[in-house]
Parts: structure tokens; sequence; C-alpha cells
């Protein structure tokens, strides 16, 4: 999978949802980026940290359940400059995870909590969304795509704005994790 730097905040504290630039470009919201990159970009404060902590958990958690076939959308304020914008930390990361079912699909009472909304909310902070892709005609599959790119695309305000992709498999989660493992780290020390 081909992947992307993920842009800076515009100035209305926003990922952009195109390049002001080349605004026919293929270059464009979702932009398709490595999940390291998130990890290290958006892992700005404690409470940040602590967001991306249980998003891995939560990754971890589909995992176990085999869901590694995939890709997530990531947005919500926590891919905003919110702290500028509201003058407060996010609460969450909203996550819309698209995913194909293994096919030997049994998981445990335990592994099924990963995949309910308010479970997930409080326990991973992460607002959770599951589109299972092979469950889905294609008509269907582009009306959800399509719904979901529509939701993400605007804050309340109207505000047009970008969100990021990232692939489900975890190939790079450990990566990630040590990263944020070390950051933390370094927070701790005096």
């Amino acid at each position: 999978m081909t992947t992307v730097a993920i842009p800076e905040w515009n100035t209305l504290g926003l990922l952009p949802p195109i390049d002001p630039a080349t605004p026919a470009s293929q270059e464009r919201s979702p932009y398709r980026v490595a999940l390291p990159d998130v990890v290290a970009r958006f892992a700005t404060s404690s409470e940040r940290r602590h967001i991306l902590r249980g998003w891995l958990n939560f990754r971890a958690a589909l995992h176990g359940m085999g869901f590694v076939d995939g890709f997530q959308w990531l947005d919500g304020s926590f891919m905003e400059q919110v702290e500028v914008l509201e003058r407060r930390p996010p609460r969450d990361i909203d996550v819309v995870s698209f995913v194909r079912a293994p096919a030997s699909f049994d998981p445990t009472p335990e592994q099924l909590a990963a995949l309910d909304h308010d479970h997930v909310k409080q326990n991973f902070l992460v607002d959770s969304y599951l589109v299972e892709m092979d469950q889905l005609e294609r008509p269907n599959l582009i009306r959800k795509a399509a719904y979901w790119n529509s939701m993400w695309s605007h804050r309340r305000n109207q505000a047009w704005k970008g969100y990021l992709e990232v692939d489900l498999g975890p190939a790079f989660d450990q990566q990630a994790l040590d990263w944020l493992v070390q950051q933390e780290a370094q927070e701790a020390q005096p």
C-alpha cells in the first residue's frame, strides 16, 4: 500500500480535505497514511497518547479475532487542532473499520465486547463503527463509504476537512506501540 505524509493542519486547525496547490490531485482525504506516522504526529500530549494507546489496544482486540484484512478511517476532534479550536483536549478518536471477516470467525464472548460501540468507547476511547465489507453487496458498500465520507468531510459548523486512512493489518502496530511507550517514558522522567 502506498502512503502519503500526513498534511499539516490548515489555518482553521483542520486537516485539509485536498491539496490546495493541486485540487484535482488523487492525494486527498481520506489520506492513506502509515500507522507509525499517525502515532508520531498526534502523540503531542498525555491525553492524546492515552487515546492512541486505547486505539492501538482496540486494533489488537480486532486482530485477536482475526480482523486483519481491511482499513480504518480516523477522524473526529482527535484529527483536529481541538486544543486551539475548542480549548480542550480530545476525548476520543473516531474510527470506522472496514473489515473482511476471517473465514474461521469464532470469537469468544470477551472478544465480542470489542465489537460493542459503548464498550469500545468506554474502554478504548474509540468512537467505533464497523463496516463488514463481505456482508454488503457492492451498491450498499458504496453507500456506506459515501455516508462516512459525507459525515467526516465537514465539521458540525460546515467547515470542510480531511481525515486519515490506515491499513488494518498488524504489521506496524508493535512499532507504533514501542514508539508510544518510549514517548510516555520520556514524559515520566523528571
